[in-house]
């Protein structure tokens, strides 16, 4: 690992994280979308992490990458309404299988573990700063 692996470890971390934010923030935004540009309804995203390389220590210590943004295959419930006009001809509208609850919490955690790299960058930073004061 070089001198400032932990940095490149940390902000490929917090790269990751954001990109969960992001997606966790659309999903959000398109709870209540009974018709997207397909004609069906939103379908929740998630976002599959993996280690920066293939799967060695190594590659464990080149930090996180992004492997795939994927829709969750749960089906969407359904809802009696039948003046919406998505409503089938039963009167029951697919909505989106989103969960408000469980975006917060991924939100939570995802925002937490923004907040531990942001927390592991200081610390390698103020080493980096002591050692620079050690040398002086």
């Amino acid at each position: 690992m070089s001198l400032f692996g932990g940095l490149s470890i940390s902000g490929s971390g917090m790269t990751a994280e954001r990109l969960r934010m992001d997606v966790i923030a659309e999903n959000l935004a398109n709870a209540d979308s009974t018709r997207g540009a397909d004609g069906q309804p939103y379908r929740r995203k998630e976002v599959v992490l993996g280690a920066a390389g293939g799967g060695s220590f190594q590659d464990v210590l080149d930090g996180v990458r992004v492997k795939a943004i994927v829709e969750d295959s749960t089906p969407g419930k359904k809802v009696y309404d039948p003046s919406h006009p998505d409503a089938d001809q039963q009167g029951f509208v697919t909505m989106p299988n989103v969960n408000t609850v469980t975006e917060m919490v991924d939100l939570i955690t995802a925002s937490r573990g923004y907040e531990a790299n942001v927390q592991a960058m200081n610390a390698a930073k103020q080493m980096f700063q002591r050692t620079l004061d050690l040398m002086r």
